[in-house]
């Protein structure tokens, strides 16, 4: 029988996969692995590093930290994640309209990795230098990466699709899960600028299989979607040279004065990162050329992004107010083992990746029996699973109160209820957000989306900032009823949010 391939073609049976996916997902997912490793990596010990002061010469631990407070630890760390998670938005932006996706990510990795490195040094100043590095160029990737993977696909309808992306989700855990028993071991244990350098190595792997590997790419991933005209791009630097120049001056003032604390930069960025998320839903819920039918999607919408925004406040608490517990108050021995605490940051992406597939195969057998919960109901479960893990919480920090050190069961316990809570709700999440974006902004949704992060961050940072102790019980115990209580309204409007929803289920 006569072949049905053209001479010189070549048979897409014979190209090399990986694991039945185009070659291309392997240098994606080894990316964002060593990415998320890096970044992981650097999260297990920042708490660490910024309360450490001198060096214990009764435990041995070591000093070399920046001494602060843990409201102020609570507060950086807060403002951190939020800044990676709002520095998506622009991360998409630059990807669609000035370097494409594939540029994008190179530069991130190279921003990233220099920041790790600039963490490396010592001194406080470099040090909140690096910080920046990271977050601005963990943002850039976060947004551009998962757009790639999506470019290896022939379309939505590609039987492939979801397996790919399943698989690049084990990458992003799985670097998660081994960043804090070898960067947290070393950066806390022995060295801290030494761990630091190590998630610097990291992102150098990473960024350097992403360079050799970047021919497996789709030829779309090169490509500016939308790219600025001549005139667009005049007024972007103009304005991003007024506003860089402002702030210059405005700071340079309040450092002639003799006026400047850490605060003049914590709190303009907590404010910011709590106005723009309110700003953009506002402008997109009053954009006119909304019809009626997405003007009502956006209003449960609301809904949903209020609702994860307070699931996110406590949820990563996990790398500051729990990790501070865990550092004092837990026993650091299991069966007279002994262990750093950054190993509890491994929690997390463990049971993600042990529980995922236990998750997805529920609901498709409650499915089956027409009992699967709604996205509604399961924004409810994660929210109350949440708080229900904080008031496990107050249990073992009683039980400290007199100096004993608790097991380290507890905090297991806790991760894990926080980790369900993340199933029913992140999910779920990202998949109503695209099933409910208006068409004329269904590229921005995405970035709508994490900004419920950096709004949940920046409620934390702002208490913290503001002087509440987010490490006493009566705290804890209110930012737990607040999450149940949330989840319980979203259940109890459940019928009125499903009828703003229209179509989507």
């Amino acid at each position: 029988m006569a072949s049905s391939l053209t001479k010189g073609a070549v048979d897409p049976s014979a190209e090399k996969t990986f694991f039945g996916h185009p070659r291309g997902l392997a240098t994606l997912f080894m990316t964002e692995m060593w990415e998320r490793f890096s970044y992981y990596g650097m999260r297990a010990l920042l708490v660490y590093y910024l309360v450490s002061g001198g060096a214990d010469a009764a435990t041995g631990s070591q000093g070399g930290g920046l001494a602060m407070t843990a409201a102020t630890t609570t507060a950086i760390y807060s403002v951190y994640v939020s800044m990676v998670y709002l520095m998506a938005m622009p991360g998409g932006w630059f990807g669609d309209r000035v370097w494409g996706a594939r540029k994008t990510v190179a530069i991130a990795g190279f921003v990233i990795m220099t920041g790790h490195l600039t963490l490396a040094l010592p001194g406080q100043a470099v040090f909140f230098v690096g910080l920046l590095l990271v977050a601005v160029g963990s943002g850039l990737l976060k947004a551009n990466i998962s757009t790639m993977v999506g470019h290896l696909y022939d379309g939505p309808e590609d039987p492939r699709r979801d397996g790919g992306f399943t698989l690049f989700y084990i990458g992003i855990n799985l670097g998660a899960f081994v960043a804090p028993f070898v960067v947290g071991t070393v950066g806390k244990e022995y060295n801290w600028h030494l761990g630091f350098a190590l998630a610097a190595v990291g992102m150098g792997i990473g960024l350097a299989q992403f360079l050799i590997g970047t021919k497996h790419l789709s030829p779309k991933s090169s490509q500016v979607p939308n790219p600025l005209s001549a005139e667009e791009r005049k007024a972007v630097i103009t304005k991003a040279a007024l506003g860089a120049a402002a702030i210059a001056v405005f700071y340079g003032a309040v450092v002639a004065l003799g006026a400047y604390t850490l605060n003049w930069v914590l709190v303009p960025l907590t404010l910011a990162g709590l106005i723009i998320p309110v700003a953009v839903l506002v402008r997109i819920k009053r954009d006119r050329d909304l019809n009626s039918t997405e003007q009502s999607k956006m209003t449960a919408y609301i809904w949903f992004f209020v609702a994860a925004a307070v699931f996110w406040m406590i949820y990563d608490q996990g790398g500051s107010t729990l990790s501070l517990f865990a550092d004092s108050k837990t026993a650091d021995t299991v069966f007279g083992l002994g262990f750093s605490a950054t190993w509890y940051q491994s929690l997390n992406p463990l049971f993600v990746m042990a529980l995922a597939p236990v998750f997805a195969w529920l609901w498709l057998w409650l499915a089956r029996r027409n009992q699967e919960p709604n996205t509604i109901v399961k924004f409810a479960m994660g929210l109350v699973l949440v708080g229900g893990s904080f008031f496990v919480f107050i249990v073992p920090m009683n039980m400290a109160g007199d100096g004993t050190m608790v097991s380290p069961m507890w905090l297991v316990s806790i991760y894990m209820i926080q980790t369900i809570g993340e199933l029913c709700l992140s999910p779920v999440g990202l998949s109503v957000t695209t099933k409910m974006a208006p068409q004329k902004y269904a590229s921005q949704m995405m970035g709508v989306w994490f900004l419920a992060v950096t709004a949940g961050d920046c409620t934390t940072g702002l208490l913290s900032l503001a002087g509440v102790d987010l490490n006493g019980t009566v705290v804890i115990g209110i930012q737990a009823s607040a999450a149940v209580l949330a989840g319980v309204a979203v259940y109890a409007y459940r019928k009125k949010v499903q009828a703003l929803m229209g179509d989507v289920h």
